[in-house]
């Protein structure tokens, strides 16, 4: 059966159905909002106002450090050859 719609799109509440997608909803919003929280790490990295990683403290320059790392092998001999032939 089409569920019965309001003027102006919205679905109508005071319907059967209305009440039961409104229900259904409810609850999908209510499981969102109890996963994202659960999902939230509780990262100790200090954050610059911008929100990245602060390069000054200890664990700052480690990420700095291994982000160079990564960024110098990417462009190292073997790895452009096997670009060029891949």
């Amino acid at each position: 059966m089409a569920v019965k719609r309001n003027a102006d799109g919205t679905i109508d509440k005071r319907t059967k159905e209305g009440k039961a997608i409104a229900e259904r909803m409810a609850k999908a919003r209510a499981a969102r909002t109890k996963n994202t929280t659960a999902k939230k790490s509780t990262s100790t990295l200090k954050r610059t106002q911008s929100g990245t990683v602060d390069k000054r403290t200890k664990e700052g320059k480690e990420i700095a450090a291994r982000m160079a790392k990564a960024r110098k092998a990417k462009n190292s001999l073997k790895n452009r050859l096997k670009r060029l032939f891949n």
